[in-house]
């Protein structure tokens, strides 16, 4: 297996996963998530796939089957004046294909994120995980994240 940035002839397997990740949020969110549809279009897909602030990482096979996905954005801190400024190394979904979870794939594309960072000059690498998907949170704490911060809802 290998670790490689997205390519155009990825797109069609990306959004497989996209929906895979969607089914997960929209069964633990049915209120807010739509099932069927997927977080990026084509289109997008292809921009993300040319910017080099948004890297999408794929683990492939030795077909070049692409098997998970780690999608990431680079972040320049803070949010307000009062905080040291940095770059973050953001992951806003990764996912491995339900049929070859449990074979180290996830670890595999998290070792390569944090790499990337470190080569990027990045300080930290942050991901927001939904409440309720205790699978991704034990796995992300297996890889060594701390929660950093809680955002809370009152639905109306």
């Amino acid at each position: 297996m290998t670790i490689r940035r997205a390519n155009e002839n990825d797109i069609p397997r990306l959004l497989e996963l996209l929906e895979q990740v969607l089914q997960i949020h929209a069964d633990i969110r049915p209120d807010i998530f739509i099932p069927g549809t997927t977080k990026y279009t084509n289109e997008e897909l292809a921009q993300m796939i040319k910017d080099d602030t948004k890297p999408i990482y794929v683990a492939a096979d030795e077909n070049d089957n692409c098997l998970g996905y780690a999608f990431c954005q680079l972040r320049e801190q803070p949010f307000s004046n009062n905080m040291v400024p940095f770059t973050s190394l953001f992951i806003d979904d990764l996912c491995v294909d339900a049929s070859t979870r449990g074979q180290h794939i996830g670890e595999k594309l998290f070792v390569h994120v944090k790499e990337e960072a470190k080569r990027l000059g990045c300080y930290e690498v942050t991901l927001n995980v939904w409440a309720g998907n205790t699978s991704a949170e034990k796995f992300y704490e297996k890889m060594g994240l701390k929660t950093k911060e809680q955002q809370m809802e009152y639905i109306l």
